[in-house]
C-alpha cells in the first residue's frame, strides 16, 4: 500500500454525486492507488474559487468502499486545501482529481466552475491536478455515462502519475478534461485551448420560488431531469423581491482548437490551464499610453 501513488478526489456537486462516486470506483478498481476523498457535503456548483474564511469547517467521515473519505461544509477549494494540508490525512496526495462534474466546463465557464477551482487550488500549492467534467444533456445522458467517463480518463491519470514519478511532469499548469455527451463513442483525446464560449444569462422577476424552470448545475434549464437541482429557496417575506436566472442563449467561440468546439464534436478535450488573468497585448499597449496621460491631466488640474 505504501508504494502506491495517492490520489485526492474532490468535486463541486457534493460527496454523494454520481460523478464523484463513479470516479472513485474506477480508481479503486485498478488496485493501483490509495484514494482519499474530501468533498463538499452538499451541492456547491458555480461557487468558483470561493473559500471559507470567517468560520471553521464541519467535517464528517463518510463510508466509500476502498477510499478514506470525508464530507466538509466548505467549497471545492476548501476541500482541496484541507485535503492536502496534512491536517485531515496523514500524507499529501501525489495527484488531485476534481470531478466528475455534471456538465462541461469549457470557455469562460471555467471561471465559474467549482470543479476547476478544486484542481486550481492544488496548482496554487504546487501539486499536479486535473479537473474532469462530463457534458451532461438531459434526455440523452444517464448516470452510467459517469462510469464510462471515469474509465476513459484512467489512462491519462496513469500517465500523469508516471511522469510525476519520473519528475518530468510540468509544474506550471494543471489539466481540465471535458468528456462528450456520447462518451461511449468518443473520438479520442484532443489537446485544446480554453475558448470564449459562454451561456448568456438574464434575470426574471418571479412571485414564487417554485415559478419557472429549475436551473441545473449544467447551467441549463430543464424541468424534468435525472440530475439533481438546487434546493435552496429564497425568503418570501412581503417586502422581498424574487429574481431567478434564466439561460438566454449560448455564445460559441469562433476560434479553432478550443475546448467547447471539440467536446461538442465528440472528442475528449484536454486543456492545460494556469491561473493568471492577463489581458491581451493590444489592451496592455492601450493602457501603457493611457495611464501617463491620466496622471498628467490630474497633475495639471491640481495646479
Amino acid at each position: 500500500m505504501e508504494n502506491r501513488p495517492t490520489i485526492l478526489v474532490t468535486n463541486d456537486d457534493g460527496i454523494d454525486a454520481p460523478g464523484l462516486r463513479a470516479l472513485v470506483r474506477a480508481l479503486v478498481s485498478t488496485q493501483r492507488y490509495n484514494v482519499q476523498v474530501c468533498a463538499p457535503d452538499s451541492e456547491k456548483s458555480a461557487v468558483s474559487h470561493g473559500i471559507t474564511w470567517l468560520h471553521p469547517l464541519t467535517v464528517k467521515q463518510v463510508h466509500i468502499d476502498g477510499a478514506t473519505a470525508f464530507a466538509a461544509s466548505g467549497t471545492p477549494a476548501d476541500c482541496t486545501s484541507l485535503g492536502i494540508s496534512k491536517a485531515l490525512f496523514p500524507s499529501i496526495a501525489d495527484l488531485v482529481v476534481s470531478g466528475i462534474n455534471m456538465g462541461s466546463n469549457c470557455g469562460y465557464h471555467i471561471i465559474y466552475s467549482g470543479t476547476v477551482a478544486g484542481a486550481r487550488e492544488a496548482f496554487f500549492n504546487d501539486l499536479p491536478s486535473v479537473s474532469i467534467s462530463y457534458d451532461w444533456v438531459g434526455g440523452k445522458s444517464s448516470v452510467d455515462d459517469y462510469t464510462l467517463a471515469a474509465e476513459a480518463c484512467l489512462p491519462i491519470i496513469s500517465a500523469i502519475l508516471a511522469e510525476i514519478r519520473n519528475q518530468a511532469y510540468p509544474q506550471k499548469c494543471f489539466l481540465n478534461i471535458d468528456l462528450p455527451t456520447d462518451v461511449a463513442n468518443n473520438k479520442g483525446y484532443r489537446l485544446t485551448k480554453q475558448g470564449k464560449s459562454i451561456f448568456r444569462m438574464r434575470w426574471k422577476q418571479i412571485t414564487s420560488d417554485m415559478q419557472g424552470g429549475k436551473m441545473l448545475s449544467t447551467m441549463t434549464m430543464e424541468a424534468n431531469s435525472e440530475a439533481s437541482v438546487e434546493t435552496e429557496t429564497s425568503a418570501t417575506l412581503p417586502d422581498n423581491l424574487l429574481f431567478k436566472r434564466e439561460v438566454k442563449g449560448a455564445q460559441i467561440d469562433e476560434e479553432v482548437d478550443t475546448d467547447y468546439r471539440y467536446v461538442k464534436e465528440g472528442y475528449i478535450t484536454v486543456t492545460p490551464l494556469a491561473a493568471l488573468s492577463r489581458a491581451d497585448s493590444d489592451s496592455y499597449a492601450f493602457f501603457q499610453n493611457w495611464l501617463p496621460s491620466v496622471a498628467e491631466r490630474a497633475s495639471t488640474s491640481s495646479l
